[in-house]
């Protein structure tokens, strides 16, 4: 198969500004590879793949970065700005997708989706959030009724934001194990992982660190500079150890050392990429029972689900973390979650998208 993907259009790929579709596209591009198909993306300039994935052919654009619908209001029009890079990496894809298969979007907006409605090639979407824009929803609905196969989400829990797809597709998410060491660190530090934004929740887990008198590590893009000083404001000097964004293959090295990943949004996410990463590693997770978490975790066994927002609960949990075999962790994701596992759910997935437009 002959596939061309386009990446999201909020940063270039090594930013950290695109989160989890970053490591799933890689993923993605790493199984597809792996099972034999050719694949090009169209990423805008200076974007890198994984050192794995160089039979990949990356084509660059540049243009101007698009807001993403997270930090915007639902009810918010759509907004394309001049010089737009959605716009060129479109463009760039359609005129590359004539001599493919088929188009893989992975940019949650609402000008791909449209597209698919006014081109006669296929174009999927793997749809990378919940329902955050009633612009994008209603017309992911209109697309739906043409075109029944050509949505896929993350997890059950996601695709519950879009009630009118009768029979969602979901193709979970992959990791290339590979890049993932395992380590037994059962008296390591507390680590939290991600985008240090609103909506990510970054200071329940301070609470439950300081709670034990520790110091939590985070690591990822402080993307909102104001939240962040806050939450260090809101505790005692030094509670928080700032690691910064870190590569793949330098994130799980540190991660790996870690007792456990405290994981607390404030939304229900699509996923939950940094759950599996930290499993991969063999580190058990405490998070809040919502969203995609709440079926990658198996409580108990990988780890615990905490009732939402409730630091107490997640503070019970924390101090019976060590009753995890970090063995089990492991074995999750290589049963469930491999970048293998994943691409073969895709392909399925985009054979009955093609089947549509004959």
């Amino acid at each position: 198969m002959r596939i061309v993907l386009i990446s999201t259009p909020i940063g270039f790929l090594g930013s950290g500004k695109g989160g989890g579709v970053e490591l799933t596209l890689n993923s993605l591009v790493s199984g597809l590879i792996s099972l034999g198909h050719s694949v090009e993306v169209v990423a805008p300039k200076n974007s890198k793949l994984h050192e794995s994935n160089v039979k990949a052919k990356l084509h660059f654009v540049e243009g101007e970065d698009q807001i993403s619908w997270q930090h915007q209001n639902y009810n918010s029009p759509v907004s394309i700005p001049d010089n737009s890079l959605l716009t060129g990496m479109l463009e760039k894809g359609l005129d590359i997708a004539k001599h493919a298969d088929v188009l893989l979007n992975m940019s949650y907006d609402w000008l791909p989706i449209w597209i698919t409605l006014n081109f006669e090639i296929p174009i999927a979407h793997v749809i990378s959030m919940g329902s955050e824009s009633s612009v994008i929803t209603n017309l992911i609905s209109k697309v739906y009724a043409k075109y029944p196969n050509n949505f896929a989400f993350h997890s059950k829990m996601q695709a519950n934001d879009y009630p009118f797809i009768k029979k969602p597709t979901i193709i979970g998410n992959g990791f290339n194990l590979d890049n993932y060491i395992f380590q037994d660190s059962v008296k390591g530090p507390l680590a939290w992982v991600g985008r240090v934004a609103p909506e990510k929740g970054l200071e329940d887990a301070v609470y439950v660190a300081n709670q034990l008198g520790e110091k939590l590590k985070v690591w990822g893009l402080i993307e909102d500079e104001m939240y962040a000083s806050k939450i260090e404001k809101s505790f005692p000097k030094g509670a928080i150890d700032w690691m910064g964004f870190l590569s793949t293959n330098e994130l799980q090295k540190e991660l790996g050392k870690c007792r456990g990943l405290l994981n607390t949004p404030k939304w229900n996410e699509a996923y939950g990429n940094v759950i599996v990463e930290a499993l991969a590693c063999g580190v058990p997770v405490v998070a809040y029972k919502r969203g995609g978490p709440s079926e990658i975790i198996q409580h108990g066994q990988t780890g615990y689900l905490a009732d939402p927002d409730d630091k107490k609960n997640m503070l019970y949990y924390v101090e019976i973390i060590e009753k995890i075999k970090r063995q089990k962790c492991r074995e999750w994701v290589e049963k469930n979650a491999s970048a293998d596992i994943f691409a073969n759910k895709v392909v399925n997935w985009l054979n009955k998208v093609m089947n549509e437009y004959k």
